[in-house]
């Protein structure tokens, strides 16, 4: 079976990315991601029409708000395309909630915005929120598999032309890898870099600028400063907790 990854990608993304889906290196993207799904096709996650799941929730006029991630979870039945989010159905106290969401909420929480009903956040794609992972797949039980398939310049010319065709967006780097790649963040004048140590359950109280400071009493207060900057500049708030969310789902 031929993936046809293009055909994947929504027009008003293939219209930003312009040139970049005629260069050597997305057409070497496609060679590696078809010759790995034909060997691998049942282990790699998420499933083909979910790669650009980002993308198709998270239309490019409608961005305020860049996170970016690392790989899919690649732990079964969790991946959705989206950057830290999973399928409403695992509880919270779960065991197969991942502790970077634990810690997001936990986040939440300490700035007052009240607790995640569910781990799916495709309600904040649907606000606006680009959940981008900088690789789009990964084989089941291998962490970072696909990292060097080819989605790193795709991911790199996305950043590069969003941020130098919009302006006023508000950029969450959390943890070394996502900060690796703010020197692709065009015109880093015109938006809002925010960074801090990543909120998985070994990163998240490290570095300088921890997400959480030790003692659980304060984070580093990014979904606060996000909303303050989105209302001054004239934008509705991010509501990152659902306030009608379905009880039996908690």
């Amino acid at each position: 079976m031929h993936i046809s990854l293009q055909q994947l990608i929504p027009s008003d993304w293939q219209f930003l990315l312009g040139d970049y889906l005629k260069s050597p290196a997305w057409q070497q993207l496609c060679e590696e991601f078809n010759q790995e799904y034909k060997v691998h096709g049942l282990k790699i996650r998420p499933d083909p029409e979910k790669l650009f799941h980002a993308l198709q929730l998270t239309p490019v006029d409608s961005i305020k708000v860049v996170i970016l991630g690392q790989d899919p979870y690649h732990s079964p039945e969790l991946a959705q395309g989206l950057a830290f989010s999973i399928p409403k159905t695992i509880p919270i106290q779960s065991r197969e909630f991942p502790s970077s969401l634990r810690n997001m909420n936990k986040a939440l929480v300490i700035e007052g915005f009240g607790s995640l009903h569910h781990g799916d956040l495709s309600h904040w794609a649907k606000q606006g929120v680009l959940l981008l992972n900088t690789a789009l797949s990964v084989r089941l039980g291998e962490a970072n598999s696909h990292a060097q398939l080819g989605w790193k310049p795709f991911i790199e010319a996305l950043i590069q032309k969003l941020s130098s065709s919009r302006s006023g967006l508000v950029w969450l780097l959390w943890g070394g890898h996502a900060q690796s790649l703010e020197e692709y963040i065009k015109n880093p004048g015109q938006h809002l870099i925010l960074k801090s140590s990543h909120p998985s359950g070994l990163g998240v109280y490290k570095t300088a600028h921890p997400f959480i400071y030790p003692g659980d009493q304060r984070s580093c207060g990014h979904f606060t400063k996000t909303n303050d900057y989105l209302i001054a500049h004239q934008q509705h708030a991010i509501e990152w907790v659902e306030q009608t969310a379905n009880p039996k789902l908690i």
